[in-house]
């Protein structure tokens, strides 16, 4: 889900919104009225809880594009926390609205993944690896090795090897391979980690 863009200035003649008016809007019953609201919050501090609270009451896919771009423009510890509960949502929308703007996140990236990582929902932490590729290679081959030394589910890991694959380098070999000792009993895992671990070996030969 591509974010929204907005103008870099109001129209002339239109006053800036306040606070008061966004709120307001965001609890208009028309989808345009929430629409312009969610696109008008990027910028006013103290609408973050609101936004975040409206999000899952929210059914129209444009009103919920803005109101993630808004959450991801403001860039506040407050805003970004926000968005978070989104990926534990049963809603395959709203996780992906979540993920989509946590990538653009600086601060859900590199302060928040290690955490994220480590949730006890498993599915958060499948998702958490896609927003490892967002890192330099570096930081995202310690944070996905880091979380293969300990991960017990398998799908979790999938998803590790899956990123390391195309982001990995040759410092990840290691805990590739003590994974695939672990799960050696499982057919499809072990088959990734050797393509994952061609792959990087490959590319290291490259360089």
């Amino acid at each position: 889900m591509p974010l929204l863009r907005k103008p870099t200035a109001p129209p002339s003649g239109h006053p800036k919104p306040t606070l008061t008016d966004v709120l307001r809007g965001l609890s208009s019953a028309t989808a345009d009225e929430r629409w312009a609201a969610a696109r008008a919050a990027d910028d006013i501090p103290g609408v973050a809880p609101a936004l975040a609270a409206a999000l899952p009451q929210e059914t129209d896919p444009r009103v919920r594009e803005a109101m993630f771009t808004s959450l991801a423009r403001l860039g506040t510890r407050d805003s970004i926390e926000g968005i978070l509960p989104m990926l534990r949502s049963d809603d395959a929308a709203l996780r992906t609205g979540a993920l989509d703007a946590l990538r653009t996140s600086v601060i859900a990236t590199h302060e928040l993944l290690p955490q994220l990582l480590k949730d006890s929902d498993a599915d958060v932490r499948i998702l958490s690896c896609e927003l490892a590729r967002s890192l330099p290679a570096e930081e995202a081959n310690r944070c996905l090795c880091a979380l293969l030394a300990e991960e017990s589910k398998v799908n979790v890991c999938a998803a590790a090897i899956e990123v390391l694959a195309e982001v990995g380098n040759e410092a990840s070999l290691p805990a590739l391979a003590l994974c695939e000792r672990r799960f050696a009993h499982v057919d499809f895992l072990t088959f990734a980690i050797r393509t994952a671990t061609e792959r990087i070996s490959v590319a290291g030969n490259r360089e």
